[in-house]
Protein backbone atom coordinates (compact mmCIF):
# COMPACT_ATOMS: atom_id res chain seq x y z
CA UNK A 1 0.00 0.00 0.00
CA UNK A 2 1.25 3.43 -0.56
CA UNK A 3 0.32 6.43 1.27
CA UNK A 4 0.31 10.32 0.08
CA UNK A 5 -1.01 13.48 1.98
CA UNK A 6 -3.54 14.32 -1.77
CA UNK A 7 -4.35 11.76 -4.23
CA UNK A 8 -6.16 13.36 -7.46
CA UNK A 9 -8.34 11.56 -9.62
CA UNK A 10 -7.95 13.29 -13.27
CA UNK A 11 -4.55 15.70 -15.00
CA UNK A 12 -6.89 17.83 -16.57
CA UNK A 13 -6.61 22.02 -15.83
CA UNK A 14 -8.38 21.25 -12.46
CA UNK A 15 -6.60 18.18 -11.12
CA UNK A 16 -3.39 19.51 -11.98
CA UNK A 17 -3.97 22.56 -10.57
CA UNK A 18 -4.53 21.00 -7.22
CA UNK A 19 -2.11 18.87 -7.42
CA UNK A 20 0.46 21.68 -7.89
CA UNK A 21 -0.88 24.05 -5.05
CA UNK A 22 -0.63 20.67 -2.61
CA UNK A 23 2.98 20.01 -3.70
CA UNK A 24 4.13 23.15 -3.89
CA UNK A 25 3.50 23.61 -0.26
CA UNK A 26 5.29 20.37 0.67
CA UNK A 27 2.63 18.14 0.89
CA UNK A 28 2.82 14.20 -0.56
CA UNK A 29 1.08 13.67 -3.92
CA UNK A 30 0.19 11.62 -6.47
CA UNK A 31 -2.17 11.94 -9.73
CA UNK A 32 -4.20 9.24 -11.99
CA UNK A 33 -5.29 9.45 -15.28
CA UNK A 34 -6.57 6.46 -17.34
CA UNK A 35 -6.46 8.83 -20.10
CA UNK A 36 -3.75 10.73 -21.67
CA UNK A 37 -1.99 13.68 -19.37
CA UNK A 38 -3.42 16.78 -20.16
CA UNK A 39 -7.26 16.60 -19.57
CA UNK A 40 -10.20 17.65 -22.16
CA UNK A 41 -9.19 21.23 -23.07
CA UNK A 42 -5.45 21.09 -23.87
CA UNK A 43 -6.22 17.33 -26.07
CA UNK A 44 -9.90 16.61 -27.11
CA UNK A 45 -11.59 20.46 -26.09
CA UNK A 46 -11.00 24.14 -26.57
CA UNK A 47 -7.27 24.64 -27.51
CA UNK A 48 -7.21 22.03 -30.58
CA UNK A 49 -11.21 23.56 -31.44
CA UNK A 50 -10.24 26.89 -31.70
CA UNK A 51 -6.83 25.47 -34.12
CA UNK A 52 -9.58 24.30 -36.80
CA UNK A 53 -11.91 27.56 -35.98
CA UNK A 54 -8.96 29.98 -36.52
CA UNK A 55 -8.39 28.35 -40.24
CA UNK A 56 -12.08 28.47 -40.66
CA UNK A 57 -12.15 32.22 -39.39
CA UNK A 58 -9.23 33.16 -41.83
CA UNK A 59 -10.99 31.88 -44.94
CA UNK A 60 -14.44 33.30 -44.10
CA UNK A 61 -12.48 36.78 -43.29
CA UNK A 62 -11.23 36.44 -47.51
CA UNK A 63 -14.34 35.30 -48.60
CA UNK A 64 -15.85 38.63 -47.20
CA UNK A 65 -13.20 40.55 -48.49
CA UNK A 66 -13.78 39.53 -51.91
CA UNK A 67 -14.18 43.19 -53.91
CA UNK A 68 -12.51 45.13 -51.10
CA UNK A 69 -8.98 44.66 -52.08
CA UNK A 70 -8.51 40.85 -51.48
CA UNK A 71 -8.85 39.09 -54.61
CA UNK A 72 -8.58 35.13 -55.17
CA UNK A 73 -9.74 32.08 -53.43
CA UNK A 74 -9.34 30.24 -50.45
CA UNK A 75 -10.08 27.13 -49.32
CA UNK A 76 -9.41 24.12 -45.70
CA UNK A 77 -7.27 21.40 -46.74
CA UNK A 78 -8.42 19.40 -43.67
CA UNK A 79 -6.23 16.68 -43.70
CA UNK A 80 -3.29 19.57 -43.95
CA UNK A 81 -5.07 21.38 -40.87
CA UNK A 82 -4.70 18.23 -39.25
CA UNK A 83 -1.67 17.77 -39.18
CA UNK A 84 -1.35 21.52 -37.74
CA UNK A 85 -3.34 20.45 -35.03
CA UNK A 86 -1.57 17.96 -33.32
CA UNK A 87 2.08 20.13 -33.57
CA UNK A 88 -0.19 21.44 -30.45
CA UNK A 89 -1.77 18.23 -29.07
CA UNK A 90 0.36 15.62 -29.62
CA UNK A 91 3.45 16.82 -26.68
CA UNK A 92 1.16 17.15 -24.22
CA UNK A 93 0.83 13.98 -22.36
CA UNK A 94 4.65 13.97 -22.30
CA UNK A 95 5.15 17.56 -21.03
CA UNK A 96 2.15 17.77 -18.11
CA UNK A 97 3.46 14.32 -16.70
CA UNK A 98 7.01 15.84 -16.84
CA UNK A 99 5.99 19.19 -14.97
CA UNK A 100 4.09 17.15 -12.36
CA UNK A 101 6.53 15.07 -11.42
CA UNK A 102 9.14 17.87 -11.60
CA UNK A 103 6.56 19.77 -9.18
CA UNK A 104 7.44 16.44 -7.07
CA UNK A 105 4.15 14.65 -8.16
CA UNK A 106 4.15 10.85 -8.36
CA UNK A 107 2.03 10.08 -11.23
CA UNK A 108 -0.01 6.87 -12.15
CA UNK A 109 -1.81 5.52 -15.43
CA UNK A 110 -4.82 3.61 -15.04
CA UNK A 111 -8.27 3.65 -13.38
CA UNK A 112 -9.22 4.50 -9.97
CA UNK A 113 -12.16 3.77 -8.00
CA UNK A 114 -12.66 3.93 -4.37
CA UNK A 115 -12.05 0.66 -1.47
CA UNK A 116 -12.75 2.69 1.40
CA UNK A 117 -13.84 6.29 2.55
CA UNK A 118 -9.82 7.14 2.05
CA UNK A 119 -8.43 4.62 0.24
CA UNK A 120 -8.66 3.95 -3.58
CA UNK A 121 -7.28 1.14 -6.27
CA UNK A 122 -5.20 2.94 -8.85
CA UNK A 123 -3.98 1.16 -11.41
CA UNK A 124 -3.93 -2.24 -9.82
CA UNK A 125 -2.50 -0.78 -6.60
CA UNK A 126 -4.17 0.39 -3.36
CA UNK A 127 -3.42 4.01 -2.21
CA UNK A 128 -4.38 5.34 1.22
CA UNK A 129 -4.31 9.28 0.78
CA UNK A 130 -5.78 11.60 3.31
CA UNK A 131 -7.37 13.50 1.40
CA UNK A 132 -8.99 12.38 -2.53
CA UNK A 133 -9.37 15.04 -5.34
CA UNK A 134 -11.98 14.28 -7.52
CA UNK A 135 -11.34 15.95 -11.19
CA UNK A 136 -12.44 13.34 -13.21
CA UNK A 137 -14.22 15.95 -15.87
CA UNK A 138 -17.10 14.74 -18.34
CA UNK A 139 -17.87 12.62 -21.10
CA UNK A 140 -20.78 12.31 -24.08
CA UNK A 141 -24.10 11.92 -22.17
CA UNK A 142 -26.42 8.53 -22.87
CA UNK A 143 -28.98 9.50 -25.49
CA UNK A 144 -31.12 6.01 -25.20
CA UNK A 145 -31.21 6.14 -29.03
CA UNK A 146 -31.50 3.13 -31.18
CA UNK A 147 -28.13 2.92 -33.13
CA UNK A 148 -26.29 5.19 -30.68
CA UNK A 149 -23.05 3.71 -31.41
CA UNK A 150 -23.04 4.91 -34.54
CA UNK A 151 -21.91 8.50 -32.98
CA UNK A 152 -19.04 10.05 -32.91
CA UNK A 153 -18.82 12.68 -30.06
CA UNK A 154 -16.38 15.64 -29.83
CA UNK A 155 -13.34 13.82 -29.46
CA UNK A 156 -13.85 11.67 -32.95
CA UNK A 157 -14.58 14.97 -34.57
CA UNK A 158 -11.80 16.51 -33.90
CA UNK A 159 -9.36 13.64 -35.01
CA UNK A 160 -11.12 13.25 -38.34
CA UNK A 161 -8.68 12.72 -40.94
CA UNK A 162 -11.30 13.58 -43.88
CA UNK A 163 -14.05 16.43 -43.41
CA UNK A 164 -17.46 14.66 -44.80
CA UNK A 165 -19.92 16.18 -46.36
CA UNK A 166 -22.75 15.29 -45.23
CA UNK A 167 -22.91 15.85 -41.41
CA UNK A 168 -26.16 15.96 -38.71
CA UNK A 169 -25.36 17.17 -35.43
CA UNK A 170 -27.47 15.74 -32.63
CA UNK A 171 -28.00 19.07 -30.39
CA UNK A 172 -28.37 22.74 -30.37
CA UNK A 173 -25.62 24.18 -27.85
CA UNK A 174 -22.38 25.49 -28.33
CA UNK A 175 -20.39 22.26 -29.31
CA UNK A 176 -22.49 21.61 -32.48
CA UNK A 177 -22.62 25.32 -33.76
CA UNK A 178 -18.70 25.73 -33.30
CA UNK A 179 -18.43 22.50 -35.59
CA UNK A 180 -20.91 23.49 -37.92
CA UNK A 181 -19.81 26.87 -38.41
CA UNK A 182 -16.29 25.33 -38.88
CA UNK A 183 -17.58 22.20 -41.17
CA UNK A 184 -19.66 24.84 -43.47
CA UNK A 185 -16.60 27.00 -44.04
CA UNK A 186 -14.70 24.01 -44.85
CA UNK A 187 -17.12 22.89 -47.68
CA UNK A 188 -19.29 20.61 -45.50
CA UNK A 189 -23.47 20.88 -45.37
CA UNK A 190 -23.98 20.69 -41.78
CA UNK A 191 -27.24 20.20 -40.00
CA UNK A 192 -27.89 20.65 -36.49
CA UNK A 193 -30.92 19.09 -34.72
CA UNK A 194 -32.34 20.28 -31.31
CA UNK A 195 -35.17 18.49 -29.65
CA UNK A 196 -36.28 21.81 -27.64
CA UNK A 197 -37.35 25.33 -29.03
CA UNK A 198 -34.34 26.85 -28.85
CA UNK A 199 -30.78 26.67 -29.23
CA UNK A 200 -27.38 28.24 -27.57
CA UNK A 201 -30.09 27.94 -24.31
CA UNK A 202 -27.00 29.43 -22.43
CA UNK A 203 -26.82 32.68 -24.61
CA UNK A 204 -28.80 35.72 -24.83
CA UNK A 205 -31.79 34.91 -26.90
CA UNK A 206 -32.06 38.18 -29.63
CA UNK A 207 -28.01 37.45 -30.55
CA UNK A 208 -28.72 33.88 -30.60
CA UNK A 209 -31.22 34.20 -33.19
CA UNK A 210 -28.71 36.95 -35.20
CA UNK A 211 -26.06 33.95 -35.16
CA UNK A 212 -28.94 31.33 -36.46
CA UNK A 213 -29.62 33.11 -39.13
CA UNK A 214 -25.67 33.77 -40.46
CA UNK A 215 -25.62 30.59 -39.70
CA UNK A 216 -28.46 30.19 -42.75
CA UNK A 217 -26.52 32.25 -45.34
CA UNK A 218 -23.58 30.25 -45.39
CA UNK A 219 -25.40 26.88 -44.78
CA UNK A 220 -25.76 25.63 -41.37
CA UNK A 221 -29.13 24.35 -41.12
CA UNK A 222 -30.92 24.87 -37.93
CA UNK A 223 -33.45 22.68 -36.79
CA UNK A 224 -35.32 22.54 -33.31
CA UNK A 225 -37.54 20.78 -31.85
CA UNK A 226 -36.37 17.81 -33.75
CA UNK A 227 -36.99 14.51 -31.66
CA UNK A 228 -34.44 11.61 -32.94
CA UNK A 229 -35.65 8.56 -32.13
CA UNK A 230 -32.83 6.24 -34.22
CA UNK A 231 -29.42 6.06 -36.51
CA UNK A 232 -29.60 3.75 -39.21
CA UNK A 233 -26.50 2.08 -40.99
CA UNK A 234 -27.32 2.48 -44.68
CA UNK A 235 -25.50 1.99 -47.68
CA UNK A 236 -24.27 5.66 -48.50
CA UNK A 237 -23.74 6.04 -44.74
CA UNK A 238 -26.33 7.26 -42.05
CA UNK A 239 -29.86 8.46 -41.58
CA UNK A 240 -31.04 9.94 -38.74
CA UNK A 241 -34.89 9.28 -37.81
CA UNK A 242 -37.30 10.87 -36.07
CA UNK A 243 -39.81 13.71 -36.20
CA UNK A 244 -39.55 17.74 -36.75
CA UNK A 245 -42.09 20.01 -35.15
CA UNK A 246 -44.48 16.65 -35.48
CA UNK A 247 -43.35 16.36 -38.80
CA UNK A 248 -41.68 12.59 -39.89
CA UNK A 249 -37.64 13.12 -40.15
CA UNK A 250 -35.11 11.19 -42.22
CA UNK A 251 -31.77 12.82 -42.65
CA UNK A 252 -29.19 10.69 -44.60
CA UNK A 253 -25.61 11.78 -44.11
CA UNK A 254 -22.21 10.28 -43.75
CA UNK A 255 -21.47 11.28 -40.53
CA UNK A 256 -23.51 12.02 -37.08
CA UNK A 257 -22.46 13.68 -33.91
CA UNK A 258 -23.33 13.39 -30.61
CA UNK A 259 -23.34 17.22 -29.36
CA UNK A 260 -26.65 16.82 -26.82
CA UNK A 261 -24.34 17.24 -23.56
CA UNK A 262 -21.93 15.75 -21.42
CA UNK A 263 -22.11 13.78 -18.07
CA UNK A 264 -20.02 13.62 -14.93
CA UNK A 265 -17.54 10.99 -16.06
CA UNK A 266 -18.13 9.03 -12.40
CA UNK A 267 -19.28 5.44 -12.99
CA UNK A 268 -16.43 3.98 -12.37
CA UNK A 269 -15.52 5.19 -9.77
CA UNK A 270 -17.09 2.96 -6.88
CA UNK A 271 -18.62 6.39 -5.42
CA UNK A 272 -20.70 4.41 -2.84
CA UNK A 273 -17.88 2.34 -1.71
CA UNK A 274 -16.05 5.70 -0.95
CA UNK A 275 -19.82 7.03 1.00
CA UNK A 276 -19.54 9.86 -2.04
CA UNK A 277 -23.11 11.54 -2.71
CA UNK A 278 -23.45 12.67 -6.39
CA UNK A 279 -26.36 14.52 -7.49
CA UNK A 280 -27.36 14.33 -12.04
CA UNK A 281 -24.99 17.50 -11.98
CA UNK A 282 -22.02 15.49 -10.43
CA UNK A 283 -20.36 15.23 -6.81
CA UNK A 284 -22.34 16.71 -4.00
CA UNK A 285 -20.49 19.36 -2.60
CA UNK A 286 -20.77 21.91 0.00
CA UNK A 287 -19.47 25.42 -0.22
CA UNK A 288 -15.81 24.85 0.05
CA UNK A 289 -15.94 22.10 -2.77
CA UNK A 290 -15.68 19.13 -0.20
CA UNK A 291 -18.02 16.38 -0.86
CA UNK A 292 -20.95 16.76 1.72
CA UNK A 293 -20.98 12.75 2.76
CA UNK A 294 -17.08 12.45 2.96
CA UNK A 295 -15.18 15.24 3.88
CA UNK A 296 -11.75 13.52 3.19
CA UNK A 297 -12.70 13.80 -0.56
CA UNK A 298 -13.10 17.38 -2.68
CA UNK A 299 -14.01 17.28 -6.40
CA UNK A 300 -13.34 20.21 -8.64
CA UNK A 301 -14.43 20.87 -12.39
CA UNK A 302 -16.73 19.46 -14.57
CA UNK A 303 -17.55 16.29 -12.35
CA UNK A 304 -18.70 18.68 -9.71
CA UNK A 305 -21.81 20.01 -8.50
CA UNK A 306 -19.95 23.21 -7.75
CA UNK A 307 -22.28 25.70 -9.42
CA UNK A 308 -19.76 27.13 -11.71
CA UNK A 309 -20.35 26.38 -15.58
CA UNK A 310 -18.35 23.43 -17.35
CA UNK A 311 -15.25 25.88 -18.79
CA UNK A 312 -11.58 25.76 -18.19
CA UNK A 313 -11.06 28.90 -16.55
CA UNK A 314 -13.49 27.41 -13.75
CA UNK A 315 -12.03 24.24 -13.77
CA UNK A 316 -8.62 25.70 -13.00
CA UNK A 317 -9.71 28.07 -10.57
CA UNK A 318 -11.52 25.57 -8.51
CA UNK A 319 -8.66 23.23 -8.47
CA UNK A 320 -6.60 25.94 -7.01
CA UNK A 321 -9.42 26.61 -3.98
CA UNK A 322 -9.29 23.04 -3.58
CA UNK A 323 -5.29 22.57 -2.96
CA UNK A 324 -5.83 25.82 -0.73
CA UNK A 325 -8.60 24.46 1.30
CA UNK A 326 -6.58 20.93 1.78
CA UNK A 327 -3.48 23.01 2.92
CA UNK A 328 -5.45 25.82 4.99
CA UNK A 329 -8.77 24.93 6.57
CA UNK A 330 -11.77 25.17 4.51
CA UNK A 331 -11.66 29.04 3.97
CA UNK A 332 -12.11 29.51 0.22
CA UNK A 333 -15.24 29.54 -1.34
CA UNK A 334 -15.89 29.99 -5.35
CA UNK A 335 -17.19 33.57 -6.45
CA UNK A 336 -17.82 33.07 -10.47
CA UNK A 337 -18.70 36.53 -10.99
CA UNK A 338 -17.48 37.71 -14.24
CA UNK A 339 -17.12 34.50 -15.95
CA UNK A 340 -17.59 34.69 -19.49
CA UNK A 341 -18.53 31.98 -22.08
CA UNK A 342 -17.99 32.30 -26.07
CA UNK A 343 -19.28 30.01 -28.60
CA UNK A 344 -16.61 30.50 -31.37
CA UNK A 345 -18.98 30.26 -34.39
CA UNK A 346 -17.91 32.85 -36.83
CA UNK A 347 -19.13 35.76 -35.75
CA UNK A 348 -18.22 34.28 -32.20
CA UNK A 349 -20.93 35.20 -29.57
CA UNK A 350 -19.97 35.83 -25.82
CA UNK A 351 -21.85 36.72 -22.81
CA UNK A 352 -21.16 37.44 -18.88
CA UNK A 353 -22.98 38.22 -16.02
CA UNK A 354 -26.32 37.90 -16.06
CA UNK A 355 -29.24 37.36 -19.30
CA UNK A 356 -32.01 39.40 -19.27
CA UNK A 357 -34.55 36.50 -18.05
CA UNK A 358 -32.04 36.13 -15.49
CA UNK A 359 -32.31 39.73 -14.51
CA UNK A 360 -35.85 40.27 -14.50
CA UNK A 361 -36.43 36.70 -12.49
CA UNK A 362 -34.21 38.46 -9.70
CA UNK A 363 -36.11 41.40 -9.82
CA UNK A 364 -33.56 43.72 -10.45
CA UNK A 365 -33.93 47.26 -11.57
CA UNK A 366 -31.76 48.13 -15.02
CA UNK A 367 -32.06 49.44 -18.15
CA UNK A 368 -30.80 48.02 -21.64
CA UNK A 369 -28.40 49.27 -23.77
CA UNK A 370 -28.12 47.43 -26.90
CA UNK A 371 -27.53 47.89 -31.00
CA UNK A 372 -26.96 46.87 -34.18
CA UNK A 373 -22.94 47.55 -34.67
CA UNK A 374 -22.45 45.77 -38.08
CA UNK A 375 -21.94 49.42 -39.95
CA UNK A 376 -19.26 50.49 -37.46
CA UNK A 377 -15.68 51.03 -37.78
CA UNK A 378 -14.33 48.35 -36.07
CA UNK A 379 -16.74 45.54 -37.63
CA UNK A 380 -17.16 47.68 -41.18
CA UNK A 381 -13.26 47.40 -41.66
CA UNK A 382 -13.13 43.59 -42.14
CA UNK A 383 -16.69 43.22 -43.59
CA UNK A 384 -18.13 41.41 -40.49
CA UNK A 385 -21.25 39.50 -41.40
CA UNK A 386 -23.25 41.13 -38.34
CA UNK A 387 -22.07 42.73 -34.98
CA UNK A 388 -24.26 43.94 -32.43
CA UNK A 389 -24.39 44.06 -28.66
CA UNK A 390 -26.89 44.16 -25.81
CA UNK A 391 -26.00 45.42 -21.68
CA UNK A 392 -27.59 45.05 -18.25
CA UNK A 393 -26.92 48.74 -16.46
CA UNK A 394 -27.91 48.40 -12.68
CA UNK A 395 -29.99 51.28 -12.08
CA UNK A 396 -29.26 51.20 -8.07
CA UNK A 397 -25.25 51.67 -8.80
CA UNK A 398 -24.49 51.87 -12.50
CA UNK A 399 -22.83 48.88 -12.72
CA UNK A 400 -22.90 46.04 -14.78
CA UNK A 401 -24.73 43.60 -14.32
CA UNK A 402 -24.30 41.41 -17.86
CA UNK A 403 -22.65 42.20 -21.17
CA UNK A 404 -23.90 40.08 -24.48
CA UNK A 405 -21.88 40.54 -27.75
CA UNK A 406 -21.74 38.90 -31.15
CA UNK A 407 -19.34 39.92 -34.20
CA UNK A 408 -15.58 39.99 -35.16
CA UNK A 409 -14.31 41.45 -31.50
CA UNK A 410 -16.29 39.47 -28.91
CA UNK A 411 -13.20 37.99 -27.71
CA UNK A 412 -11.55 41.07 -26.60
CA UNK A 413 -14.73 42.46 -25.58
CA UNK A 414 -16.06 40.41 -23.45
CA UNK A 415 -13.28 40.48 -21.55
CA UNK A 416 -13.51 43.92 -21.26
CA UNK A 417 -16.74 43.17 -19.85
CA UNK A 418 -15.46 40.30 -17.36
CA UNK A 419 -13.15 42.42 -15.73
CA UNK A 420 -15.90 45.16 -15.15
CA UNK A 421 -18.18 42.88 -13.21
CA UNK A 422 -15.89 40.98 -11.22
CA UNK A 423 -14.40 44.48 -10.01
CA UNK A 424 -17.28 46.46 -9.83
CA UNK A 425 -16.03 48.78 -12.13
CA UNK A 426 -19.30 50.97 -13.07
CA UNK A 427 -19.89 51.51 -16.15
CA UNK A 428 -19.28 55.37 -16.07
CA UNK A 429 -15.67 54.55 -15.41
CA UNK A 430 -15.61 52.26 -18.58
CA UNK A 431 -17.14 55.59 -20.51
CA UNK A 432 -14.45 57.51 -19.26
CA UNK A 433 -11.59 55.26 -19.74
CA UNK A 434 -9.07 56.13 -22.93
CA UNK A 435 -8.68 53.08 -24.80
CA UNK A 436 -6.74 52.32 -27.47
CA UNK A 437 -8.13 53.64 -30.91
CA UNK A 438 -9.13 52.25 -33.60
CA UNK A 439 -10.03 48.72 -31.97
CA UNK A 440 -13.13 47.09 -30.50
CA UNK A 441 -12.55 48.26 -27.10
CA UNK A 442 -12.96 52.05 -27.83
CA UNK A 443 -16.43 51.45 -29.31
CA UNK A 444 -17.49 51.02 -25.36
CA UNK A 445 -17.91 54.87 -24.51
CA UNK A 446 -20.89 54.23 -27.08
CA UNK A 447 -21.98 51.14 -26.58
CA UNK A 448 -22.90 51.99 -23.18
CA UNK A 449 -24.60 55.84 -23.49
Amino acid sequence: MSEYDVLVVGSGAAGTTAAERCAGAGRRVAIVDRLPYGGTCRLRGCDPKKVLVGAAEAVDWVRRMAGSGIAGESHIDWPELMRFKHTFTDSVPSQREDELRKAGVTTYHGTACFTSATSMRVAGETVEAKNVVLACGAWPAKLGLEGEEHLIDSTGFLDLPQLPKRIAFIGGGYIAFEFAHLSARAGASPVILQRGPRVLTGFEPSLVDRIVAIGGEVGVDVRTNAEITSVEKIASGFAVCGNVSGEPLRLECDLVVHAAGRAPDLDDLALGTGNVERTKKGIAVNEFLQSRSNPAVYAVGDCADGGGLALTPAATYEGDLAGRNILEGNAHRPDFDGLASIVYTIPSLGSVGLTTAQARERALPFRVAEGDSTQWYSSRRVRARCSAYRLLIGEANGELLGAHVMGPHTEELINVFSLAIRAKVPVSTLQATLFAYPTASSDIEAMTA
